[in-house]
């Protein structure tokens, strides 16, 4: 009988549990590796979520360290010259990981360096094959990825041990720069050692005479709060470089990042190998309408009132509509990454409802304002001739006067945000922007596509609903 009870207490402890969130940065092997962590955990018996391609080095520890996510892929070389910003053996690093209630796991038994890249046929034919021997061709044009140009094991740091003068360098995604190499539009790109499409590429790696680059040992990191039984079975996770190589190849000839972490099992999974895309569509489409509907109401809610105090004119109308045409100039992926320290924010979805909103604000406000402001005087006489205190001429002529314009500026709103929350995909919020992210990653229209139209009919669809709400909110006579 009492084991009979701790089975259910088991049970229900397990079915109560919250489950582990693994995260993964945005190229091909990071997503390859945080699909095997979530096989391994659901097998050791945990629930599992991932958050695939959420970005670079610093969204990811800062998902981490904020308790956002339970555990990501990382490398021994990005935890000391990005994460600690110095030198550090393997015990010192976890010493220092600690004090972020983050721990480290055994090495997964392969090094993937940084490392620079030319075709074969240009560096064979300029005699090339050392990043030394890039001092005698400074005309060459290299293109880095984002977070190797700003990185302290990354672009400058290496251009000045090297001593390299090449000015025709620009940034360039990783998965995108390959295509550029191919093409003869770069000569020269950033990789990690285990890339398939280098060997797919017919490239070379430049080798790095002066060892600027420190190992990069694969890990994960977690959260020290972490069930202990889901560290161990991390810890079992061993894969070697050819190894590694081989799942990188197979995620980007298949497009499936789960089927290729199921042969690191040595036997395919017929369910990972499943795309199950009509589930796929609703969790994208549910997400990305909950983020859309949260932060356009807001931005009607907050929007609507500061555009009435708008129209007033004078330096608070002029100011308020200043404030909200300078937040529409900040880059969206700026707006996301500038929002990310904020308290009360970090790598999440609200993160990403308060940029939309945001961005929500300038077509309501503008167009409230706008649609008070050009009510004609004589209209405006008639209102106050009838006696109606303030609030009631607001509220019964002036606003359904100007509802043709302020529905106009409500609609430009819902479709922009539609748009915009695609990005909400960077920082783990999920919604459209996955497949679009995980296509650019795999080079992959198709995989691109399961996002951009649904995004683009949603949008059609919204327009669509607004149409119709003009039928239903603005006054007949207005319609005529």
């Amino acid at each position: 009988m009492k084991a009979f009870f701790l089975l259910i207490l088991v049970a229900v402890s397990a079915f109560g549990a919250e489950p582990i969130v693994v995260g993964s940065k945005k190229f091909t092997e990071s997503y390859v590796l945080g699909e095997i962590a979530k096989m391994v955990l659901e097998q050791a018996g945990f629930t599992v979520q991932t958050r695939p391609g959420m970005g670079g080095t610093i969204i990811l520890w800062q998902a981490l360290s904020s308790g956002r996510i339970d555990l990501y892929p990382e490398y021994t070389g990005t935890i000391s010259e990005e994460i600690l910003k110095r030198p550090a053996s393997e015990n010192d690093m976890r010493k220092a990981l600690e004090k972020f209630g983050v721990g480290m796991s055994d090495d997964l038994g392969f090094n993937n360096t940084y490392a620079l890249v030319m075709r074969r046929e240009t560096a064979s034919k300029l005699g090339v094959s050392t990043i030394s021997d890039l001092r005698d061709h400074p005309g060459l044009k290299a293109g880095l990825t984002h977070e190797f140009l700003d990185r302290q094991d990354g672009w400058r740091p290496l251009a000045r041990r090297y001593r390299l003068t090449m000015p025709n360098v620009l940034g360039i995604d990783h998965a995108l720069g390959y295509g550029a190499l191919a093409h003869g539009e770069i000569d020269l790109k950033d990789a990690y050692s285990t890339d398939a499409k280098i060997a797919e590429n017919n490239l070379v790696i430049l080798r790095d005479d002066m060892h600027f680059f420190p190992e990069y040992k694969a890990v994960y990191l977690y959260r020290l709060t972490l069930d202990r039984r889901a560290i161990a079975a991390l810890n079992e996770i061993k894969i070697d470089e050819a190894k590694m190589t081989a799942l990188n190849a197979a995620a980007e000839k298949t497009k499936n990042y789960a089927y290729a972490a199921s042969l690191f099992f040595h036997a395919p999974n017929d369910h990972a190998v499943e795309r199950d895309l009509p589930r796929k569509l609703v969790r994208w489409i549910s997400r990305h309408l909950e983020l859309t509907g949260i932060s356009l109401l807001l931005s009607i809610a907050i929007g609507l009132p500061l555009g009435i105090a708008a129209s007033r004119g004078g330096a608070v109308g002029q100011a308020i509509l200043a404030i909200v045409g300078m937040i529409q100039t900040i880059p969206s992926l700026a707006l996301l990454a500038l929002l990310v320290p904020v308290p009360f924010l970090g790598i999440s979805a609200t993160t990403a409802i308060v940029a939309l909103f945001l961005y929500g604000l300038l077509p309501i406000v503008r167009n409230t304002a706008s649609g008070l402001q050009n009510i004609p005087p004589a209209l405006r006489d008639s209102a106050i001739a009838l006696g109606l205190e303030p609030s009631a001429r607001l509220r019964k002529i002036y606003l359904p006067l100007a509802s043709r314009t302020i529905l106009a500026g409500i609609k430009t709103s819902a479709v922009i945000n539609i748009g915009t929350a695609t990005l909400a995909a960077l920082i783990g919020a999920g919604g459209l922007g996955e497949p679009i992210l995980s296509g650019l990653n795999l080079n992959d229209n198709a995989t691109i596509l399961e996002g951009a139209i649904p995004a683009a009919l949603l949008a059609l669809l919204v327009q669509g609903l607004f149409d119709l709400l003009d039928r239903v909110l603005i006054p007949r006579g207005l319609r005529l």
